[in-house]
């Protein structure tokens, strides 16, 4: 009982710490530490650091490091070549301003699903949805939630072959690939984006009848806030898009052509612990996105302003939320180590003994929503309870595919609590507070995918992964 409590006490004030603004990779290991003290552990506490915490995050990084990394540039070659703007501006001028929320979550969507970061596509998209809802008319403080739709549900959680690193962590856990359940990630991304476009319509259309209008803002230092995230000068629409294009087409190339095709046996024979059937969605992803960045810097070259310095910031850019992700997941090694981990674990894996889906989804929901990061809490969860899972899916008939996609939808609901760190990171770019914008933010990147999960759970239940 007193190691259950510790657990408790340290996850409560590792959310508390985080929600503060400390960074998780101070407090992961000392919560750990306190978790391992609090269990009277503390003649382990070192042995436990340096074995269990260190390995679990080493081992976090060997796995899923390129996938940081080559986001991360994409994201920013996307950025600086000017193909992300080109895209943001195209779409503008197709549908205007009168159809503004629409175009700002196509946007975003459309650049998220191509695989540039969350981040890059807010300080892109914010100054053209600034202007856009200024003309409408709509309030700015729907500006936050409009660009959370597009860019952190159903592009990021339920489409198949999405390249975001919470539709990779999965695959070496379950042995699948970003392709997982194609058809229930299309319905349940169908859903997220109509209810959510729903939500913020009928918000601006009350705003509008009580003559709210756009509101008061100092535009102008808003303005040259942005212009220091600006991109290079504009390119050709069909340049813009082939990467885009690269990173799915490539990808889905590889992981149903090209790699299924292949006698891999070799591989197991001189590389013993590597089993190609599990990583190979993973090599398919890191493939995909070479491709993409390579055909971004030779397609700009004689363009780029300064494309040594491009590649720097992308590079450096991917090492803090991976070693934020791999203390998380050194965290919850630690924590499944301890006695009072067994307690929890059995409670959460009971919670419905005939269906581990929906036992899978209250977890990564919990944990998402504790850590206040997607792929933390999915790593810590799958760390912890994947096999768990895996093997009482097998037992009852249920596909990895689907195992897949719920986890991965699932760690989309609660992550996008107040002390989230891409919520805070939105606000601040958007220079609104929580007060203003938190419920409207909430509501699209929470409602709406719980009920496109329990959609999800449901068809799955009933017809199995399609």
């Amino acid at each position: 009982m007193a190691s259950t409590l510790a657990i408790v006490l340290s996850l409560i004030l590792l959310m508390y710490l985080a929600y503060r603004g400390i960074t998780v990779l101070l407090l992961a290991p000392l919560m750990a530490a306190l978790a391992v003290l609090l269990s009277g552990d503390v003649g382990f506490l070192l042995p436990i650091y340096t074995d269990t915490f260190m390995k679990a995050l080493g081992g976090y990084v060997m796995q899923f490091l390129p996938i940081f990394l080559l986001g991360a540039l994409f994201g920013r070659l996307m950025a600086d070549s000017g193909a992300a703007e080109t895209i943001s501006r195209w779409i503008v001028n197709k549908l205007g301003q009168k159809h503004a929320i629409v175009t700002v979550v196509l946007a975003c969507g459309i650049l998220t699903y191509g695989g540039v970061s969350l981040f890059v596509v807010a300080f892109a998209i914010y100054p053209i949805a600034r202007d856009l809802f200024q003309a409408a008319e709509i309030p700015k403080r729907l500006i936050p939630a409009t660009i959370a739709l597009g860019s952190f549900t159903f592009t990021m959680t339920a489409l198949p072959g999405t390249p975001a690193i919470q539709n990779a962590i999965p695959i070496p856990y379950y042995g699948t690939n970003v392709f997982a359940a194609p058809g229930l990630g299309i319905i349940a991304g169908l859903i997220m984006m109509g209810l959510g476009l729903w939500w913020l319509h009928s918000r601006a259309n009350k705003a509008a009848l009580a003559g709210e209008g756009y509101g008061q803002h100092d535009e102008a230092e808003e303005a040259r806030a942005a212009e220091t995230h600006g991109s290079a000068s504009l390119m050709p629409l069909t340049l813009a898009v082939l990467p885009l294009i690269l990173v799915v087409g490539v990808n889905a190339l590889f992981t149903y052509i090209v790699f299924p095709g292949l006698d891999m046996s070799f591989i197991s024979e001189r590389f013993p612990n590597v089993d190609p059937g599990k990583i190979a969605g993973l090599w398919a992803l890191i493939i995909a996105l070479v491709v993409a960045c390579a055909t971004l810097i030779v397609s700009r070259l004689g363009h780029w302003k300064d494309l040594a310095g491009t590649v720097n910031k992308g590079v450096f850019g991917f090492m803090l939320p991976l070693f934020n992700t791999a203390s998380e997941v050194g965290y919850g090694a630690v924590i499944a180590g301890l006695a009072g981990f067994a307690i929890i674990r059995d409670a959460v894996l009971n919670v419905t003994p005939g269906n581990p889906l929906i036992s899978e989804a209250i977890a990564m929901n919990v944990l998402a929503g504790i850590t206040g990061s997607s792929s933390g809490g999915l790593s810590i969860a799958l760390q912890t309870l994947g096999a768990d899972y895996l093997r009482m899916a097998q037992e009852v008939g249920i596909s990895p595919e689907l195992l897949h996609r719920v986890a991965v939808m699932s760690a989309g609901g609660f992550d996008t609590l107040p002390h989230c760190g891409a919520i805070i990171t939105l606000l601040s770019i958007c220079r609104l507070t929580h007060r203003q914008s938190y419920l409207n933010i909430a509501a699209v990147t929470m409602g709406g995918p719980f009920v496109a999960l329990v959609a999800v759970i449901t068809l799955g239940t009933i017809f199995g992964s399609f």
